[in-house]
């Protein structure tokens, strides 16, 4: 019977667990040791901002947080391959790419602290705003780029997604109409395994998650998302081509979800301890680390001196946060409306009554 067709999706890995290369044609940016210590460093305050943000939680200071422990690679190498001017519709947890972006952490701190000023963050004002919805987000970056399309800019939008957002028909109408439309659309499944306690064996029959973009006719890869070199080779390759017309591009970056999926989860119940263990050996800060001091361009004596120094920095951002004066009640109605319908303002009334008698 004749073929139709033949696919094939490409692994790519230059670091392995042990911060060894397994590779030797080094993406020019990885030879410059001091670019990758640079990713490293912001790798690790996520890490020293992430605990942090846990612990607030755990004593009643934050809401409910969506850590990235164990993500770091893959999140930094997509606000570092960026321009300012390209779009990033973010999921909810992708702190590293937007701290790369200017999004400061007191403002991460804020809307999970149930403020919505956090929504309103610094760097790039065409970012779009943390999403819950399970891949709307996906949607959201498609339709700018088609807006990059029709005005003829060189701009890219680039969204994430999880494996289980994979599964969603948000993504799948995203990548669909990027490869019918040819846009600039780089979405990256960040494949952690876990969609809450759902494992990933149990989300698909694809061999990878990857090759779902093939249906949409994109160029599809799967990465080590905790290969930080890879990673950011990737998404340097697939904004690339996207700048240039090329199209769209799904990357599939494989990591894993050391942490709960988020403060209210508690993975223990349904995550194998052994799993979880073995998982904490292929992580990407400690290959990275092993990587650099090979290099001679970090050190233990570095290493110490940076946590010291990111664990400052954060209680800077903290203390900023537990400061911020809380808005008055009135401000749930005075930003929605141009004029306020009568039921509303009738509730507004009540709402100042309750805060007078509190008083």
């Amino acid at each position: 019977m004749p073929v139709a067709a033949t696919f094939e999706i490409e692994y790519l890995q230059y670091m392995d667990a042990e911060g060894k290369l397994v590779r030797a044609d080094l993406p020019e940016f990885a030879r410059d040791t001091k670019q990758l210590v640079e990713l490293y460093k912001l790798m690790s305050f996520v890490r020293v901002f992430d605990g942090k943000a846990v612990a607030l939680q755990r004593t009643g200071k934050l809401g409910t947080y969506a850590s990235c422990l164990g993500m770091e690679a893959a999140h930094i190498a997509i606000g570092s391959a960026m321009q300012e001017d390209d779009v990033f519709a973010p999921m909810y947890r992708e702190y590293g790419a937007q701290f790369y972006r200017g999004v400061k952490p007191r403002e991460v701190l804020m809307y999970w602290g149930g403020d919505e000023r956090g929504n309103d963050f610094s760097g790039p004002v065409h970012d779009f705003a943390w999403a819950v919805p399970i891949a709307t987000q996906c949607l959201h970056a498609a339709g700018a780029a088609l807006a990059f399309k029709i005005r003829k800019e060189p701009r890219v939008a680039v969204t994430v997604v999880g494996d289980g957002g994979s599964s969603k028909g948000d993504f799948y109408g995203a990548i669909n109409v990027a490869g019918a439309m040819t846009l600039p659309l780089v979405a990256v499944i960040v494949n952690n395994q876990w969609a809450i306690s759902v494992p990933r064996s149990a989300q698909t029959g694809a061999k990878t998650l990857a090759q779902k973009g093939i249906a949409a006719g994109l160029e599809s890869i799967q990465v080590d998302g905790n290969d930080i070199i890879a990673m950011r080779a990737a998404m340097d390759h697939a904004i690339k081509r996207a700048r240039h017309g090329h199209g769209g591009m799904v990357i599939e970056a494989v990591t894993y979800r050391l942490s709960d999926h988020t403060t209210a989860d508690d993975a223990r119940r349904y995550r194998p301890d052994a799993e979880v263990k073995e998982a904490w050996t292929r992580e990407p800060l400690k290959r990275l680390k092993a990587y650099l001091i090979a290099q001679k361009a970090w050190s233990e004596k570095d290493e110490v001196a940076w946590k010291e120094d990111c664990g400052a920095r954060v209680d800077i951002e903290v203390n900023a946060y537990l400061e911020t004066k809380s808005q008055p009640t009135t401000a749930m109605f005075d930003f929605v409306y141009a004029e306020l319908p009568t039921d509303l303002a009738q509730q507004r009334a009540f709402a100042l009554a309750l805060d007078a008698a509190k008083e």
